[in-house]
C-alpha cells in the first residue's frame, strides 16, 4: 500500500511541471530506494485497476489515469491483491478449548468493523492529499535544518 501511495504522489508531483521527463520505472525506483522491477510490478497492479496508464515509444511513460484529486487512497487499497489486514491464525485453534471455539468468530466481527472504518478514513483521502502534506513537510524539515 505504502509503495502504491509512494509511486501515484511521485506521479503526481512529477506531471505537475511543464518540463516534463518520461516518467520511467527507474526514475520511480530512485525516489523509492528500490528495483525497478519492483516499481513495474506494482504499477501493473495501478494500471489494471485503472490508476495509471502507460504511453509507449521515445516520449512515453508512466501517468496518472485520472488527476490525483479523483484518486482515493481507498482506490489505491482496492487495487492491491486483496489480503486481509488482520490475519487469523494460522492453524485453527482448538475447537475443544472454550477460547478456541469462539475466537476465530469474534475476531472475525472485530476485524470486519476495523476494515471499516479504515475503508471510510482512506475514502476521505486523496493523493492530492498526500502530496500536499508532503511538500508541506518537507519545505518546514528544510526550514528546520
Amino acid at each position: 500500500m505504502s509503495l502504491a501511495v509512494h509511486i501515484l504522489t511521485w506521479l503526481a508531483y512529477d506531471r505537475r511541471g511543464t518540463d516534463k521527463e518520461v516518467a520511467t520505472s527507474q526514475r520511480i525506483a530512485t525516489s523509492v530506494n528500490t528495483n525497478p522491477v519492483v516499481i513495474r510490478r506494482c504499477l501493473g497492479q495501478l494500471k489494471d485497476a485503472g490508476l495509471v496508464e502507460v504511453t509507449h515509444g521515445r516520449n512515453g511513460g508512466w501517468n496518472l489515469a485520472r488527476p490525483a484529486e479523483k484518486i482515493s487512497l481507498l482506490n489505491v487499497y482496492q487495487a492491491l491483491p486483496e489480503e486481509p489486514i488482520f490475519g487469523m491464525h494460522a492453524s485453527d485453534p482448538n475447537a475443544e478449548c472454550y477460547v478456541g471455539f469462539g475466537i476465530q468468530h469474534t475476531l472475525g466481527q472485530v476485524y470486519q468493523e476495523a476494515t471499516e472504518a479504515l475503508c471510510r478514513s482512506l475514502s476521505a483521502t486523496t493523493v492530492a492529499d498526500v502530496l500536499r502534506d508532503t511538500l508541506a513537510f518537507h519545505s518546514v524539515s528544510a526550514g528546520a535544518r
